[in-house]
């Protein structure tokens, strides 16, 4: 969960080691905030210059102005999401071996490390934090000093295989040495670690943000691989010291000014507004001249796709209720049956899969260690995987049989907003082309479809710009509210799912969504004067029934002092009679409803954090990508 930047340059110290690793960190302080630190080194230095400080990064940076660390060559930096070891000064990273010769970076979890500190305890070794972390710094100290008694010279990055070697749990690990200020080193298993290539000077990041302002080339990490970067070369092995040939490159589709407000009060807002973008972007180079679905990066033939007989989604938190909207949509347009599956549930419950069960992982990192796991368990089990994920060079596409990239730029804000609706949309496509290879739909319907959803950016865009004054209103009304209620059927009911966890991550409001059908099977009973329920109402157009029910549900909880807030299709007047506020919908196809749906939800939470003065992009307690189980 933690973000880490390695640099190394020019050969005469500079100030540019500082500077990429705090610009990184910038970047990558949404995987974590409890602390930052940075380790420096450069020819003729003693030992490794760290600072860290606990809290944001923000805290670094002024201690750094007012104590300025020497010019170096090579550099580390990390912001933390505390696993093991409260939020200080202390357990803040970077941590040291014995002698500060070495300094190292650590994400993830190390299961032995008890057992490892316990032995270093005995041949001596003390410890200044309580984290695991720092148990591997010590025990790379111990085998840096191994492999110069054996060689009569440093090799961090022979030690640092051995560490590796060593650890069981997940980790990404990375170190500098004084002896060797030319290089840095890093090892990953199960955490995520990218390389950034560029020209006499080259990077490693937890993801691309991390460098992306410095260069867009980048190579892939496989499972259980080392790396030792220099000025001029990059070196892959495995942990045994077996060379790695020809690692996968590639190219950042995104540059450094996404990865920037731009303007906007936050992230959130900002990501937001791309909501559009985000469809649209997801949507292009899909199709051939004809208007047919070309999906070319994902790799299974269609044979293969005309013999699956079920499909399983796996994901978490925001992905997953994209996953149940794609459940709507997939069984509807291809009539086979969808499961949907929190990711951390999935393998511990002995699920029936077969080669012929494709399994959809979803994942905005595409680190997802939950997720990750799943899927290696479906393919053990021989099922193939399909990734549907935003970030080039993780875990999770490189280790499914295809991936269906969403193009929707990085995320920045903790809470998905952007990711959730081009998820939904990849799902679409991957449902209309599910129907098109097996033939479960005529051409022209699925080319009907198509245009919709070609649409939809523009429908949410009407909504960003005519419904942001009553959203605002609504937020104030309910400000002092301390719970709400989210309720909705069929499709909306992950949007109500979704809606309600928005409010619960940054306005930290006790927050519950429900399918409407089980209002009078129990949250009825939560209902009290002005308790504010927040109902999705479908189209009555061809679902006249589905709608009058949900209109039903309204009238039952206002008859019980509810303050009812309506997402409704634009002059609904069952909506407007009976709704205390209605965030209006332009007219849409009841599946593809969810992708403007959302959009009001996603402002009235940003609205009611802001409110309450809480920062809407780095809620307390949460990480953006969760790399541990």
């Amino acid at each position: 969960m933690c973000g880490i930047v390695g640099y190394v340059g020019s050969s005469t110290a500079c100030g540019k080691p500082l500077e990429v690793c705090l610009q990184g960190l910038k970047r990558l302080e949404y995987r974590g905030y409890d602390s930052a630190g940075v380790a420096l080194a450069a020819p003729g230095m003693d030992h490794v210059a760290v600072r860290k400080k606990a809290g944001r990064l923000a805290n670094l940076e002024a201690d750094l102005a007012k104590h300025a660390l020497p010019e170096a060559t090579v550099g580390i930096g990390h912001t933390r999401w505390a696993t093991n070891g409260a939020p200080s000064d202390n357990n803040a990273h970077p941590h040291l071996s014995a002698d500060g010769n070495i300094a190292i970076i650590h994400n993830g979890i190390i299961e032995n490390a008890n057992v490892l500190k316990g032995q270093l305890q005995t041949e001596g070794y003390s410890f200044a934090s309580s984290t695991d972390s720092e148990v591997a710094a010590k025990l790379l100290g111990k085998m840096a000093e191994q492999v110069i008694a054996e060689t009569g010279k440093p090799d961090l990055f022979e030690a640092l295989r051995r560490v590796a070697r060593q650890l069981t749990g997940a980790f990404t690990i990375l170190a500098v040495d004084c002896r060797q200020p030319d290089v840095v080193v890093g090892a990953r298993h199960d955490s995520p670690l990218v390389v950034g290539l560029g020209e006499g000077e080259n990077f490693l990041g937890s993801d691309v943000a991390a460098f992306v302002a410095y260069t867009k080339e980048a190579m892939e990490l496989g499972q259980d691989e080392a790396v030792c970067i220099t000025a001029d070369s990059v070196t892959v092995t495995d942990f045994e010291g077996n060379e790695v040939t020809e690692p996968k490159r590639f190219t950042v589709d995104w540059d450094a000014s996404a990865a920037e407000k731009g303007g906007w009060p936050s992230f959130m807002d900002k990501e937001i507004h791309e909501d559009p973008a985000a469809v649209a972007d997801t949507l292009l180079g899909r199709f051939d001249e004809k208007g047919d679905i070309v999906l070319d990066e994902v790799r299974i033939e269609p044979d293969a796709f005309r013999s699956v007989d079920k499909i399983i989604v796996v994901a978490c938190g925001t992905a997953s209720y994209a996953g149940l909207v794609a459940k709507y949509a997939i069984e509807h347009w291809v009539r086979i049956p969808v499961e949907v599956e929190l990711a951390h549930e999935f393998r511990y419950r002995d699920p029936i899969l077969t080669p012929r069960t494709l399994v959809v992982a979803i994942s905005q990192s595409g680190e997802t260690m939950d997720t990750l796991m799943a899927l290696r368990h479906a393919r053990e089990q021989g099922s193939r995987v399909l990734a549907i994920c935003n970030t080039q060079g993780a875990t999770i596409p490189r280790e499914s049989d295809a991936v269906l990239y969403t193009h929707a730029g990085p995320e920045i804000a903790v809470a998905s907003t952007k990711a959730f609706v081009a998820q939904v949309t990849a799902a679409y496509l991957l449902g209309l082309y599910l129907a098109q290879v097996k033939g479960t739909m005529f051409r022209d319907e699925i080319h009907q479809v198509l245009d919709n959803l070609k649409a939809m950016p523009d429908k949410i865009q009407w909504v960003l710009d005519t419904q942001r004054e009553s959203i605002e209103r609504a937020a104030k009304r309910m400000l002092n509210a301390h719970s709400f209620l989210f309720l909705g059927r069929h499709v909306g009911y992950p949007v109500a799912m979704e809606g309600a966890l928005k409010l619960k991550e940054i306005a930290y409001t006790f927050t519950e969504g429900f399918a409407a059908g089980e209002l009078k099977h129990g949250p009825i009973a939560l209902v009290d004067e002005g308790e504010p329920v927040v109902v999705i109402v479908p189209s009555a157009r061809g679902r006249d029934t589905l709608h009058n029910k949900v209109i039903s549900g309204i009238e039952e909880v206002k008859a019980r002092g509810a303050y009812t807030i309506a997402v409704a299709e634009e002059g609904d007047p069952d909506a407007e009679r009976y709704a205390d506020i209605v965030f209006w919908r332009p007219a849409c196809p009841t599946l593809l409803s969810p992708l403007v749906d959302v959009v009001p939800l996603q402002l009235f939470a940003m609205d009611m954090a802001n409110l309450k003065g809480y920062d809407v992009d780095k809620p307390r307690n949460l990480a953006k990508s969760v790399t541990v189980e």
